[in-house]
């Protein structure tokens, strides 16, 4: 499992941690009852705060993508596949309104942004 930090992020470190760990879920990457470092390995390899990472590790259980046993440590937990692609559908959303406010603002045209996003998708036109 690799997680990148970025000091440059306005994003503070633990929410870093659980983005990553929770697109590595959605990606398949990371699968039911995979294990994690430990809250105190993943802080030395990432030189940060064990206090950090125990929040996201926190967070990350609460928000059940993750379980954690006394003494044998943090794990996977199992997901469900249609609840996490509601979850990343819901983040789409929230995107999404964000580039139409930022095209109105611009006066881009409906036609114009449904065209840059086929390109950028990978199509060229309608």
């Amino acid at each position: 499992m690799k997680i990148i930090i970025s000091n440059t992020s306005k994003e503070p470190i633990y929410e870093q941690i659980i983005k990553q760990i929770k697109e590595l879920v959605l990606k398949g990457e990371l699968q039911e009852s995979d294990s994690l470092p430990s809250i105190r390995q993943l802080a030395k390899d990432l030189q940060i705060s064990v206090i950090t990472t125990k929040r996201a590790y926190e967070e990350l259980e609460k928000d059940g993508f993750i379980v954690s046993v006394v003494g044998k440590g943090s794990f996977i937990a199992s997901q469900n596949k249609e609840l996490l692609k509601e979850r990343r559908l819901k983040i789409m959303e929230e995107k999404l309104i964000e580039i139409i406010e930022e095209s109105k603002i611009i006066d881009l045209s409906k036609e114009e942004l449904i065209e840059m996003v086929l390109i950028l998708y990978g199509d060229d036109v309608i």
